[in-house]
């Protein structure tokens, strides 16, 4: 139910400064995009505004809200050139009525929004995490040059809500050093749950008889994967295995271009419901959803949607705003600091996003705080969690089931979350406030029963643990200060078989090089013929791995076996050097080829989709274009992985072949010199790919947000 507050009874915000009273130049200019917005509000919502006997008001009514320093409130929304806000407008106006009616004067401003599917494996991709600094600067900027009070947030898909969260909690640190201005006040509406599409039955057809002739045609493990794919639903990330897959079938006579093309168009043509939305899977979309749902950003009526909220939906979260208004306890900056460590261990417990690893720490330093990734590994290993999300793609339990669930009463979204973990003996910090105006522990104390047992399997929060180990891991290495591994996209038997594991390294310089290699009808022979790699090595890596060459064992018997690893290294893409790519092609052509999830991992300076699966490891620091690690290794090189302690260390070879293990940075080799020289002037080159607007130079690394450099030294409060 909204939280009403009398008509008689309005808010005004209690600050010295008000730029509205005081320059005749905002009290001229604004007042006609009120009028304007909530005349559209009225005419496109005629049955609401009815029912509430809403009428548009005049001019001078405006002016003297403005002159009183009534609540100013932003209502930002995305571009509906993204599918996540295509049904903002709406909720929008709604939301106008509402802030008007409670005695506020309502705003609305749009913020661009890449969609990070239509960037992906293109150069999109190279603008996706700098459109994020630059959608924060943008929020700011207006927040602050029209002096708003507060937002109501329409909060998309991928880092777009991160973006708006670092926008407004600079604002409230300045604000605080000016000391002349209340805080800044926010809730967060994610926007509608994408329905996820199906493959059509003639479509379906097509790709069962594909499959059907690579097995006739000698390639079962081709014909495997795309049966395996076939299963999930029909999503932009299912797409992008398909289209792995097909052009391996291409590339081994199995179907021609033509066919190929058909496919692929059927597939993206039956992909996205009409009513968009944030795509099903747990990627960084919805993983974004429960970062703000966690701090306690998100009213419950607003948390999983799947439709435009109802207009009590949106008055809930106005009124929430409304009863916050005056109490910094309930200011953006304070929730942020307040529920970091609840973040970091619901992250870990729903197995969310690796790119909440770039996030967080960025949405906090922008509100002051310095915070790194090595405070999110502190949380994790000194309170760990079990996972609790029974997340699926082919078991119909993604994020739009999720929804219908909470929709039905079969749980309360993030209530559920920490009641459960609280239930587990999770340390969760039930004090900490919400915008709701009320901690965690008010807002759970009678949530006896936080899932309907009765659903059983089909639960997608479960109150009794998927599995002890989940969320992602900093790992700390010899050539390399940290990365991050999304352990919670590993099976068990990959945590196990991968642990205190070696891998022969074989390098890239950009992803299509390795998506090429991984499409190849002769991948194994091309592996073989890696630079560096030989019998003698080979054997070592075999027997190091627990295995021993026997006749007859083909080079395909000793991957498919996993005691042959590959580390399939893409240098070159951290933000300085190409402004931090999701590798996500190659993750999923990887995670839907069989022989190499077997066998292998990916590693690289740039980043990969939240919905990534496999041994997939990123973020790593420093990026090679200033010199890391990273860009020393060479083909043939040995890699050693222990995902017990949390390390991924570079073995001297030719100790490693006479049965030793030296672990050394190959950047200390005087002989990688020249390499990294070569290597450094084409990352120089290929940074003119993008606009030199865009650059992210002068910005911190990966464990610390990749944010501006004033943003990284202003970072200075401690949370605890």
């Amino acid at each position: 139910m909204s939280r009403h507050i009398a008509p008689n009874e309005p808010v005004t915000i209690n600050e010295q400064a008000n730029p509205y009273r005081d320059c005749i130049q905002g009290l001229a200019n604004q007042p006609i995009t009120v009028v304007r917005l909530l005349r559209d509000a009225v005419n496109e919502n005629p049955a609401v505004a009815r029912d509430r006997k809403f009428n548009v008001p005049e001019i001078h009514d405006i002016v003297g809200r403005l002159v009183e320093n009534r609540p100013r409130v932003a209502i930002i929304a995305g571009a509906p050139d993204h599918p996540a806000h295509l049904l903002d407008r709406p909720q929008a106006l709604m939301a106008a009525l509402r802030i008007w009616e409670q005695g506020g004067v309502p705003f609305l401003f749009h913020v661009p929004v890449i969609c990070d599917g239509t960037a992906q494996n293109n150069i999109g991709q190279s603008y996706s995490l700098v459109s994020r600094n630059n959608t924060a600067a943008a929020v700011n900027i207006t927040f602050e040059g029209h002096s708003y009070h507060a937002a109501y947030v329409i909060a998309g898909c991928d880092k777009s809500p991160a973006a708006v969260v670092a926008g407004l909690a600079a604002a409230d640190l300045a604000r605080a050093h000016r000391g002349d201005q209340a805080p800044v006040w926010a809730v967060f509406a994610p926007s509608h749950v994408l329905k996820g599409g199906e493959i059509p039955d003639g479509t379906r057809r097509l790709l069962d008889k594909i499959a059907n002739d690579a097995d006739h045609a000698g390639h079962d493990d081709l014909g495997g994967d795309i049966r395996e794919n076939m299963r999930y639903i029909l999503q932009c990330t299912s797409d992008e295995a398909f289209a792995g897959l097909l052009e391996r079938a291409r590339l081994s006579g199995v179907i021609d271009g033509a066919m190929e093309r058909r496919v692929l168009d059927q597939l993206a043509a039956a992909t996205c419901d009409s009513k968009g939305g944030i795509c099903a899977f747990n990627g960084t979309g919805n993983s974004s959803r429960t970062m703000l749902a966690a701090f306690g950003l998100t009213p419950p009526e607003l948390e999983l949607l799947t439709d435009v909220p109802p207009f009590a939906a949106v008055a809930a979260g106005i009124d929430a705003l409304f009863a916050a208004f005056n109490k910094p306890e309930y200011a953006i900056g304070n929730l942020l600091k307040r529920n970091f460590a609840n973040f970091v261990r619901v992250h870990n417990a729903t197995g969310s996003s690796s790119n909440m690893l770039l996030h967080l720490p960025f949405m906090m330093r922008y509100a002051g705080f310095d915070i790194t990734i090595d405070d999110y590994q502190d949380v994790r290993t000194k309170t760990p969690v079990p996972e609790i999300f029974a997340h699926s793609l082919t078991e119909n339990r993604d994020t739009f089931v999720l929804a219908q669930q909470m929709a039905d009463g079969k749980n309360r979204g993030m209530e559920s979350i920490y009641r459960v973990l609280s239930d587990l003996g999770v340390p969760m910090d039930l004090d900490a406030p919400t915008i709701l105006g009320k901690s965690w522990a008010e807002r759970i104390v009678n949530l006896d029963n936080p899932v309907d047992l009765s659903l059983g399997d089909k639960s997608v929060i479960r109150a009794t643990p998927v599995r002890a180990r989940s969320g992602v891991d900093v790992i700390t290495g010899s050539f390399f200060e940290n990365c991050a591994v999304k352990t919670s996209g590993m099976s068990d038997h990959l945590l196990t078989h991968f642990n205190d594991h070696v891998f022969i390294v074989r390098y890239y310089e950009n992803e299509h090089l390795c998506n090429a290699d991984f499409a190849a009808a002769d991948m194994v022979d091309r592996l073989m013929k890696t630079e560096g790699v030989d019998p003698e090595l080979i054997a070592a890596i075999v027997k190091r791995n627990g295995g021993a060459i026997i006749d007859g064992m083909s080079s395909r018997d000793m991957l498919a076996q996993g005691l042959l690893s590959f580390a399939f290294v893409i240098g070159g893409q951290g933000p300085e050097a190409y402004g931090m790519p999701e590798m996500f092609a190659p993750s999923q052509n990887l995670r839907h080829h069989r022989i190499l999830e077997a066998s292998s991992m990916l590693i690289t300076d740039g980043r990969y989709s939240g919905v990534t699966k496999g041994a997939c490891i990123g973020h790593m620091v420093p990026e090679a274009f200033v010199g890391g690690g990273i860009g020393h290794l060479q083909n043939g090189d040995v890699l050693r992985l222990d995902l017990t302690k949390l390390t991924l260390d570079w073995l001297d070879r030719a100790a490693f072949v006479a049965g030793q293990e030296i672990v050394a940075n190959p950047a200390d080799l005087p002989a990688r010199a020249p390499l990294f020289t070569e290597r450094q002037h084409r990352m120089i080159n290929r940074q003119q790919d993008i606009a030199a607007s865009n650059v992210m130079d002068h910005v911190s690394n990966a464990a610390r947000g990749i944010v501006p450099g004033v943003v990284d030294r202003r970072a200075v409060k401690p949370w605890r």
